[in-house]
């Protein structure tokens, strides 16, 4: 089966990016204990009628206890998960600094994060994710590795594109969503992309168009890795 090629080769990742795979999914994880933690005592605090508001990370524990001073009782049943929630922010921070490290010390995520929209998180998370760049013969393959491609419905004679395939890593494509959704409704400085973008959420709705910037965000993102340069926020720039 192998000689007559019915098995494709498997990427295997270099021993740098699953150590940088790990220390982004540990980050990953610890955050989304603590989100829990607070939503839990959010909720169980509502049943007494304490709602806590719209209140930072950083604010939390201090609303928390300003809620239950006069309930003892609940003090003694919320404490353990404050104690607990305390240091999950306090480990998230030191593995949130090893990330910013890591991204300092890397020219490519450095280059990767010229591109508006991409922050350490996002460049570390593809650069981890890609890992050898070469193994993509063209920029536009890698959109589709990350499921981000609409998939095809195929029936007899009927070939219609459906929603996005959703198939690859996840992480890297809830990541490129995000950095798509940054460059569309919170950053100020226009690109020739963001342009591009919100020509589409016109005529498509803001959702197609989010989906449509993170895959392009993803084909530009290996160019840059490719070439040795920096994003290019003209369409002039980018044509020279």
């Amino acid at each position: 089966m192998m000689r007559v090629g019915l098995y494709r080769p498997v990427h295997v990742k270099t021993l740098r990016s699953q150590k940088l795979r790990m220390l982004l999914t540990h980050r990953k994880l610890l955050q989304a204990k603590a989100i829990a933690v607070e939503n839990d005592l959010r909720a169980t605090l509502r049943n007494f009628g304490l709602k806590v508001g719209a209140v930072g990370a950083v604010k939390f524990e201090a609303r928390i206890k300003e809620l239950i001073d006069n309930f003892p009782d609940l003090v003694a049943l919320a404490e353990p998960l404050l104690v607990v929630r305390r240091v999950l922010r306090e480990q998230i921070s030191i593995l949130h600094r090893r990330v910013l490290a890591a991204v300092r010390n890397d020219e490519v995520c450095r280059r990767l994060m010229t591109v508006p929209g991409v922050g350490p998180v996002v460049a570390l998370t593809y650069r981890a994710t890609v890992d050898v760049p070469t193994r993509f013969r063209k920029s536009k393959s890698v959109g589709a590795v990350f499921g981000l491609t609409p998939a095809r419905d195929q029936s007899g004679e009927s070939d219609r594109p459906g929603a996005i395939s959703r198939c690859g890593d996840e992480m890297m494509r809830t990541t490129l969503y995000e950095a798509a959704q940054v460059m569309l409704l919170r950053s100020a400085k226009w690109s020739w992309l963001k342009a591009w973008a919100m020509k589409i959420a016109r005529h498509r709705g803001m959702k197609k168009a989010i989906v449509a910037l993170a895959r392009r965000l993803a084909v530009i993102m290996h160019r840059i890795w490719i070439d040795g340069t920096e994003f290019r926020w003209t369409r002039e720039a980018a044509a020279a």
